[in-house]
């Protein structure tokens, strides 16, 4: 069965600045792994660039117009607050990484493959409907779940999150809407505040609170026994994973001290989901991850599951 590789290279173009943990590195490393002999039977892709229609399913507007607006002359860059920066290639970039994501549903659902990994940046699972921030412009997982509805006619998309911090972007998309289904592990308290147990939109969102330094067996209770039952009974007709490793044991910006074998064991529980209800289909999209080794590792064990599953 076909597990797809979508990236384009303009994702590198998006300069954060000197010492912003949110780098071009980040995939520069994540693509070195995926690069290894084992992966030679990925198919790859270029992420094509998103359009107005289909990111205007879920930004206002306004939000789109300005993102794209911004184009820095030469090395210069631009503050949307303190964490989330833009230069030259950023707006190119995020359209990338938006439309990556649509690709990759159109491949589960076309059939030219069932699985399917998409290595971009900048990240997604932060952006709301009507503001860019914690380093993330458009939600990208939001807009690919719009886009199976819209596209594909899909009645029921569920997102599942295991970032370390809470995707409160996607959240604010979903949360009035029972056709969306959204899941999420995270650190609590922790960046962007959002995310406590209480928060469950309309019966559809699904939020489990890890305190820093819960590690391995907690991060798998979380999943096993509240979020995938709830995502069991949701029936998805296809998931799509904001796949962030910043939950790692050596990641910098939060300390869930979580293992590599963690994310494989959850990779594989989301593909036996995906077996049940999705006929196989999962959409996997690169979110945080800030230690270089770290995260090369971890998106390289996520792949390869998805690719022997």
């Amino acid at each position: 069965m076909t597990t797809a590789l979508i990236t384009h290279p303009a994702c590198l173009e998006h300069d954060t600045g000197p010492w912003h943990p949110e780098c071009a590195d980040r995939l520069r490393a994540v693509r070195a792994a995926l690069e290894a002999e084992e992966f030679l039977g990925l198919l790859r892709e270029l992420a094509p660039l998103a359009t107005r229609e289909q990111l205007l399913r879920v930004h206002q507007a306004v939000h789109v117009d300005r993102i794209l607006s911004i184009v820095p002359e030469g090395d210069d860059l631009v503050e949307l607050d303190p964490d989330t920066i833009m230069s030259h290639g950023s707006a190119e970039a995020a359209l990338r990484a938006a439309g990556g994501a649509v690709m990759a549903v159109d491949a589960v659902m076309e059939g030219w493959a069932r699985r399917v990994f998409v290595a971009t940046r900048p990240p997604g699972h932060h952006a709301e409907r009507d503001r860019a921030m914690g380093f993330c412009l458009f939600a990208n997982a939001a807009v690919a779940a719009r886009h199976a509805q819209a596209a594909h006619g899909l009645q029921r998309v569920a997102v599942v999150d295991f970032d370390v911090h809470h995707g409160n972007g996607t959240q604010d998309v979903f949360e009035r809407d029972d056709t969306l289904f959204y899941g999420s592990s995270h650190q609590y308290p922790c960046y962007p505040g959002t995310g406590a147990a209480s928060e469950t939109g309309v019966g559809n969102i699904v939020n489990v609170e890890l305190a820093p330094g819960s590690g391995s067996a907690a991060f798998r209770a979380a999943w096993a026994d509240v979020i995938l039952p709830a995502l069991d009974a949701f029936r998805p007709e296809l998931i799509i994973v904001s796949a962030g490793f910043d939950a790692h044991k050596a990641d910098p910006l939060a300390q869930l001290r979580v293992e590599t074998a963690d994310f494989v064991w959850l990779t594989r529980e989301l593909m036996a989901m995906a077996d049940a209800h999705c006929a196989r289909r999962i959409v996997s999209l690169l979110e945080g991850g800030y230690d270089l080794q770290a995260l090369a590792s971890c998106a390289a064990a996520h792949v390869r599951a998805l690719m022997q599953g």
